[in-house]
């Protein structure tokens, strides 16, 4: 199938859809072109530490931060927050909703030897768990968006009793939310923000400043890298402990900037919703075809995971796919099934996954 040649009035004008990396707009890769005079300069000056601040407060423009909320950032990506969390956040048990690859790398994490284990309620991939209060616990954690199913899982208040902490790597920029329904609402910039990795943002209430600087001053052992107590002392001087990769922040600025003269918020949570409505249509009208989340209150308008029977060999489509320029539309692989995933992240146009859908038909048809 990979010899088949789509024909180029159904390819779409941009043909990546990977769920992160994701895909950069001209305008940003132009962005870097035109600040090289900051690109190799240092991070604890002024043209840099302006940079981060313009970053701040377009995210709290963005999502229309409460008072008393601040902006955090630090270097490391998601991953490295799981375990500044398990440092700096936790203080005794935390309870994590897990329902795909990263909630469960969360509560994984935070099974630390100086915590008590963590609890843990999970359900089989294309679902989610109900979202129950649990006594003992500091933190509830959850994915607002499950990158390796497309699961959604609605952004409220785990208990008055616990700080609400979301994952939202794959979500945020590109689904509504309401931050004051969380205390930590925390993200990495390479999927609706299609800046590169390496670096991790969080939109932290009182609450959880409050609670970072406790646990700061108790006397625990916390690395510095992954003390979030000095994100919050780096973050107010509109820089990071240790140096941060420039393109990436000037990525993440655009972006945040094209969102803003785009609409905001809203505007792209209705880009996305557009575009993934699209698929879930197209895979429900195709016989051979299926969303592969089954409750459509739990399908994610930014990540849309699509099974196919068994008369149909997804991985020879996505083959056949890339070989005419439309790329990363595998499944995630460690999920292990026969699907594809696709990526419908605010700069993918919604055009594009119409024509990604008249592809898909060429294909099957043959």
């Amino acid at each position: 199938m990979s010899d088949i040649v789509i024909p180029a009035d159904l390819l779409p004008a941009d043909g990546r859809f990977g769920c992160g990396p994701s895909k950069v707009r001209p305008e940003q890769v132009a962005r870097l072109q035109s600040s090289l005079d900051l690109l190799g300069t240092s991070h604890r000056q002024a043209p840099v530490k302006g940079l981060v601040r313009s970053v701040r407060e377009g995210l709290a423009e963005l999502f229309s931060l409460p008072d008393g909320y601040e902006v955090l950032l630090g270097n490391g990506g998601s991953t490295a927050f799981w375990d500044a969390a398990a440092f700096s956040l936790i203080e005794r048990r935390s309870h994590h909703l897990t329902f795909g690859e990263f909630g469960a790398k969360f509560a994984k994490a935070a099974a630390a030897p100086w915590l008590e284990a963590p609890s843990v309620a999970s359900s089989e991939p294309g679902s989610r768990p109900a979202l129950e209060h649990v006594e003992g616990v500091d933190v509830v954690a959850y994915p607002h968006n499950e990158t390796s199913t497309g699961v959604f899982h609605p952004v409220v208040r785990g208990q008055a009793d616990a700080l609400t902490v979301v994952d939202a790597t794959s979500a945020a920029g590109g689904l509504a939310v309401d931050v004051a329904e969380s205390d930590l609402y925390y993200f990495a910039p390479q999927k609706n923000f299609a800046a590169d990795g390496g670096l991790w943002l969080a939109l932290a209430s009182p609450a959880a400043i409050e609670r970072i600087e406790r646990i700061g001053g108790s006397g625990r052992y916390i690395p510095e890298f992954l003390s979030l107590q000095q994100a919050v002392t780096n973050s107010r001087l509109d820089q990071t402990l240790n140096t941060p990769a420039l393109a990436t922040l000037l990525l993440l600025d655009e972006q945040i900037r094209w969102m803003l003269a785009s609409g905001g918020l809203d505007a792209m949570a209705a880009r996305t919703a557009e575009s993934a409505s699209t698929l879930y249509a197209w895979a429900e009208a195709r016989a051979e075809a299926t969303p592969f989340v089954a409750d459509p209150a739990h399908r994610s308008d930014v990540v849309v995971t699509i099974d196919f029977d068994e008369s149909v060999d997804a991985a020879a489509l996505a083959k056949a796919l890339r070989a005419n320029g439309v790329v990363d539309t595998e499944p995630y692989r460690k999920l292990g099934r026969n699907q594809l995933r696709v990526a419908t992240f605010a700069a993918i146009e919604p055009a594009d996954v119409l024509q990604l859908t008249r592809c898909l038909d060429f294909l099957l048809e043959r």
